[in-house]
């Protein structure tokens, strides 16, 4: 057994114990590393750390009874206790002798480790030298931001090629994502936006491994993320979710309040047809009775969706079957583009090729569908309270202040806004509640409440 040597400073201190053959070793050279270029001092002591990482073996029995006896000792004399390497991935075993842990991971679980330490003992911060702030830097204004969840993607769309440019899907560890969500809230950010290519799949190149946050176990999994996202008290919308059937899972969350009933869906067709020929994962009668469901359950939910008309084969028959499921679906908030070949996309060598002429003219076709559904659902909301997140605050000639808002329907620069009248005093990020008087187009103008 080794341990660290020790650094007396008054910034955060983690005592570190190593178990173990060589390549244990590099893992926690590895670690060490990591701990000591975030700022972090490396304690000998027990009684002078902060807490402990004890870095175990579990290869034979006596390499097990060791590691067990070495988590005790840092138990009994710290108290604050994180274990990793080969025990680690016998999570039960540990757990069993020592339920107090305050994480568990395996082995090279560098990322998994950091996470614990981050969740147990916030790495330093100084102003100095630390250019970049916990919050990171963000294009976005103060009060909303992007959280990014996932890298690439594993279908093979063919008229897609980010696979080919990103990569496979690679899921970002749980704690890493909440703690970074947990330090926009606390910089001022009043809404977090959730994305990736695949939003659903968030988790499964892991096999929903579960992470830590705050010293307790988080699946990697979209509802549990969704689940403790909703514990910041912000707002939390979903971005690019592909219709699986655990996406049911979160609507019961936002009929409960606890995330936006809103679903950014990229359905891109209904004829059976061509979503195979697109070789996407859903057909649009279960895309139907999906969305029924979700209704069922959650009746203010938005769901917004793109499409593609004019993708090669699209016959009048097809583009008819769309033309119904937008009719049946009525979807909320629509984005619809004309077919265009992107070099590299495997639907470019697909036969039968829709003319320019076509694809515009259907365009047109399904764009006037579904104006006249978003027209009548936005002037639904006339004479009803919705609660406003303000974005801008503007001034027009005579003086007079107009706040530039979005309910919990509107995601920012994709969909409508709310301008509201006697705007004095409010600032953006401020919640308010408003009563619309007023729709035009996909906007709608509001007030404070007159009854």
């Amino acid at each position: 057994m080794t341990m660290s040597t020790t650094s007396k400073n008054s910034t955060p201190k983690v005592g570190f114990v190593s178990l173990g053959c060589p390549k244990a070793g590099s893992d926690a050279e590895r670690i060490l590393t990591q701990l000591r270029a975030e700022g972090y001092e490396i304690s000998g002591s027990y009684g002078e750390a902060d807490l402990v990482v004890v870095n175990t073996c579990g290869f034979i029995d006596s390499a097990v009874e060791e590691s067990l006896d070495a988590i005790g000792e840092a138990i009994n004399k710290n108290g604050k206790v994180i274990v990793t390497g080969c025990l680690g991935a016998k999570k039960g075993v540990v757990e069993a002798a020592h339920p107090s842990v305050l994480a568990v991971t395996g082995p090279h679980a560098l990322e998994e480790v950091m996470t614990a330490v981050h969740a147990n003992l916030p790495k330093p911060h100084e102003p100095f030298i630390d250019l970049v702030p916990p919050q990171g830097v963000r294009l976005t204004p103060k009060h909303y931001a992007y959280l990014k969840i996932s890298e690439g993607c594993n279908h093979r769309c063919s008229f897609c090629i980010i696979p080919s440019m990103r990569g496979d899907l690679v899921s970002r560890p749980i704690g890493e994502v909440l703690n970074e969500a947990e330090n926009l809230v606390n910089a001022g950010v009043s809404e977090i936006l959730v994305i990736s290519q695949d939003t659903s799949a968030y988790g499964v190149d892991v096999k929903y491994r579960p992470g830590f946050w705050n010293g307790r176990p988080v699946k990697t999994r979209m509802t549990e993320l969704t689940q403790a996202l909703s514990e910041l008290g912000v707002w939390t919308r979903l971005h690019y979710v592909y219709p699986y059937p655990h996406v049911d899972e979160v609507i019961p969350l936002m009929a409960d309040g606890l995330i936006l009933p809103y679903l950014d869906v990229p359905f891109q067709h209904a004829s059976p047809r061509i979503l195979k020929a697109m070789k996407r994962p859903a057909s649009s009668e279960n895309n139907l009775a999906r969305i029924k469901a979700w209704r069922d359950i959650c009746p203010d939910i938005t769901i917004r969706s793109t499409f593609i008309a004019g993708f090669p084969g699209e016959t009048e028959d097809d583009f008819k079957q769309l033309l119904d499921f937008m009719e049946e679906a009525q979807l909320d908030r629509v984005g619809c583009f004309a077919y265009s070949a992107v070099d590299g996309a495997a639907a470019n060598a697909l036969p039968d090729q829709v003319p320019e002429e076509v694809k515009q003219e259907r365009l047109s076709r399904f764009m006037e569908v579904q104006e006249r559904i978003s027209a009548a659902k936005v002037h639904a909301k006339i004479g009803s309270i919705q609660t406003v997140l303000v974005d801008e605050i503007v001034t027009d000639v005579e003086g007079n202040v107009e706040a530039i808002g979005r309910t919990k329907a509107d995601a920012p620069e994709i969909d409508g806004v709310v301008y509201l009248e006697d705007a004095e005093g409010l600032n953006p990020g401020d919640f308010v509640e408003v009563e619309i008087y007023s729709a035009d187009g996909h906007d709608l103008r509001g007030g404070p409440p007159r009854s």
